[in-house]
């Protein structure tokens, strides 16, 4: 038999060639992500040279020059006039995280702190251990809290005026953050529902939250609000401002969920009522899995910007981190710093916002079900 007659009959199967070496690795994603194109290209070149230049103007002030440890701003410039003083911010860290709270008290707001963390991991993770108790846990937390900031059971009490910095940041940041998405969630139904009379109370409620400012509603919790409990209530302005705080953050929350409502096809509505349920149930099991995972990343961007939001307490008189800039500058030892007050307060809510966005990509990945 000639061997131009003989046929090769695989036995296996052939593994994949490799991809270029310009398609893949460290030189594909440069390619794919920065040097796609020309214009892609400049831009790369222009961004990397400005980013150089930022470092190279602001590492030498912000670190190779700048001062840790001095008793005033004077102290600063007689060790290097061009650094930044840093030192302001070692000496009244405490005062920026805890306000004026006792100081032989603190260990009671870092334990609140450190257990926030514990129910939040519960919360937010399902791969928890114990997570049915968990969930328990993180329900009960906001009473557990009070207690150690606020004091009771046998705690010694502490005013609401003994609290600033960023422990007040967070103290109102989350209380709007847990309370506004429920409710939100209530009077997005409310709006979408036929129900005249509580549609009507809803879109009421919405839009006229939504076109007041956020600190004209600080301004009526701080004068007003009080007016509308019974008298001698005595109503905590701390309370006063997460009530306020809540109600905008909700109307928000309510139009967001609303729009992952209005996403949803019409056969998935028609499918829960294929399928005999009343509407609670099919809101429940259906509808609102669905509109809340269309609506993650709006749902975190207002969780964010309501974070970001509670810096306007400074101006009803709350301490705030902003608030406690000005109260520290107002010392003579340290007035004239201004930009290390700002980065530092600026570092803190970039932390906390960061962690929410890269928890929203988290959840988006983890939820995605189309290929």
């Amino acid at each position: 038999m000639s061997e131009r007659n003989i046929v090769f009959v695989a036995t296996g199967q052939i593994p994949p060639s490799p991809p270029p070496p310009a398609t893949s690795g460290v030189l594909g994603w440069l390619r794919e992500n920065l040097f796609d194109g020309i214009f892609n290209s400049i831009l790369t070149v222009l961004s990397i040279a400005l980013i150089a230049w930022v470092l190279w103007t602001a590492l030498p002030w912000a670190f190779l020059d700048s001062v840790w440890y001095a008793t005033s701003l004077k102290g600063c410039r007689e060790v290097n006039p061009d650094g930044a003083c840093w030192a302001v911010i070692v000496e009244r860290f405490d005062q920026f995280i805890y306000g004026f709270y006792p100081h032989e008290l603190r260990w009671r707001p870092s334990l609140a702190f450190a257990l926030l963390m514990l129910a939040l991991a519960f919360a937010l993770f399902d791969g928890m251990p114990y997570r049915g108790y968990g969930l328990i846990y993180a329900a009960v937390y906001p009473v557990i809290a009070y207690i150690l900031i606020w004091g009771g059971l046998g705690l010694q009490p502490v005013e609401s005026r003994e609290l600033g910095g960023f422990m007040l940041a967070l103290i109102i940041g989350i209380a709007g953050i847990v309370l506004s998405l429920p409710i939100g969630i209530l009077l997005a139904l409310g709006r979408r529902s036929g129900m005249i009379f509580f549609q009507t109370i809803c879109i009421t409620f919405i839009e006229f939250i939504r076109g007041v400012p956020l600190i004209t509603l600080l301004f009526v919790a701080n004068s007003v609000l009080a007016y509308f409990f019974p008298p001698g209530s005595n109503l905590d302005l701390i309370l006063r401002v997460v009530i306020m705080v809540v109600l905008f953050a909700c109307a928000y929350m309510a139009e967001t969920i609303r729009g992952g409502l209005a996403a949803l096809p019409t056969g998935q509505y028609e499918a829960a009522d294929s399928l005999g349920l009343n509407y609670w149930k099919s809101m429940r099991l259906i509808i609102l899995p669905q509109a809340l995972k269309i609506s993650i990343p709006n749902i975190v961007s207002n969780f964010i910007g309501l974070f970001k939001d509670t810096t306007l307490v400074v101006v009803i008189g709350l301490l705030d981190p902003i608030g406690l800039i000005n109260t520290t500058r107002a010392d003579s030892a340290w007035n004239g710093i201004i930009w290390e007050f700002y980065i530092f307060v600026g570092l803190l809510f970039w932390i906390c916002c960061f962690g929410m966005s890269r928890y929203s990509m988290y959840l988006e990945k983890k939820l995605k079900t189309d290929l």
